[in-house]
């Protein structure tokens, strides 16, 4: 019955492992060492840890933007420690406003934005090349790093490539928490709603997807340990009883079901398409639709409303324009 809970309850502990690096890579940093606790969720074992050049610069990029956007949190509420931490879901480090376009603003009108959103990009950007990097040195497959560019694609398309398609930084998203879902329905009410725009709704038809497929397969992995089931790559090369009773299981309850192998390559799609075509849906937004409730009431993928006879009043005779 061990294998019947959610928690890890086998864990088996041996030498510290880990195969030799190749020539040329820097040394692994720190001691392994064994927590039985974090084994309930994972590997038992924690470090040695591989930074490297590329994990050292990603870092130290990483560590610059968030100290710059933190110290200008903290400045808005004039230094104040318990404001900040009391109003830090509030505050936000804010994008440049239209009227500098995509120039260079003064530090605190928005330029301090671009150089933490400069650095934060050069992080991201550097630890993407890292795990590239260490897939390869290792003989693995890349599948992890083009899984990343894909959010990678997301991040730089809401900061970076549709503010330049709009002409003016002003359009990316502010640094924080609340103030980030407030651009979020911001951007949804001033282009029309954006549940009508196509591509967010695969995106969350993905998004979705994913956690269901992911639920999938962990809840039927866990249901046939008892049978070998994790030890799918043997399951995969030669189908064994866990696979079978699993399949078999699926069939009958929807009539179809994916192999050892396939589940992965579903759940790995359904990830990356999450945010790949959730970036779409952005750079659609101001630049080809300017109405995403106009654009599927003229496509007929909305219905028209009756009119409520309220007047817009930006259309009313004298109206500032």
């Amino acid at each position: 019955m061990a294998y019947q809970n959610i928690f890890t309850q086998i864990q088996v502990v041996g030498p510290a492992h880990g195969v030799p690096l190749p020539a040329g890579d820097d040394d692994r940093v720190g001691t392994p060492g064994v927590s039985r606790l974090l084994g309930r969720l994972g590997n038992a074992q924690i470090g040695p840890i591989y930074l490297g050049r590329l994990g050292l610069a990603s870092l130290v990029c990483g560590f610059i933007a968030f100290e710059i956007i933190g110290l200008n949190m903290w400045a808005s509420v004039d230094w104040d420690p318990v404001q900040f931490v009391r109003q830090l879901f509030w505050l936000s480090l804010e994008p440049p406003r239209p009227e500098y376009g995509l120039s260079i603003p003064p530090l605190a009108e928005g330029g301090w934005w671009l150089i933490a959103g400069f650095f934060l990009t050069l992080s991201i950007l550097l630890w993407w090349a890292r795990t590239y990097v260490r897939a390869r040195r290792l003989g693995m497959g890349t599948h992890v790093a083009w899984a990343f560019a894909s959010a990678i694609f997301l991040y730089l398309s809401l900061g970076f490539f549709r503010p330049i398609l709009m002409g003016s930084w002003s359009e990316a998203v502010p640094f924080g928490i609340f103030p980030h879902l407030d651009w979020t329905a911001a951007l949804s009410i001033r282009y029309g709603n954006f549940f009508y725009n196509p591509f967010h709704a695969l995106s969350i038809v993905f998004l979705y997807g994913s956690t269901l497929l992911f639920a999938m397969h962990g809840a039927t992995i866990l249901a046939v340990s008892r049978y070998g089931g994790d030890r799918e790559i043997e399951q995969i090369v030669d189908r064994g009883t866990a696979s079978e009773r699993a399949a078999l299981f699926w069939r009958w309850t929807m009539g179809f079901n994916a192999s050892m192998e396939s589940i992965h390559r579903w759940a790995w799609w359904f990830a990356v398409l999450t945010t790949l075509t959730g970036g779409i849906g952005i750079l659609l937004t101001g630049t080809v639709v300017d109405n995403w409730y106009l654009w599927a009431v003229e496509h007929g993928f909305a219905p028209a409303y009756p009119p409520t006879g309220t007047v817009d009043p930006l259309l009313q005779q004298g109206a500032a324009q």
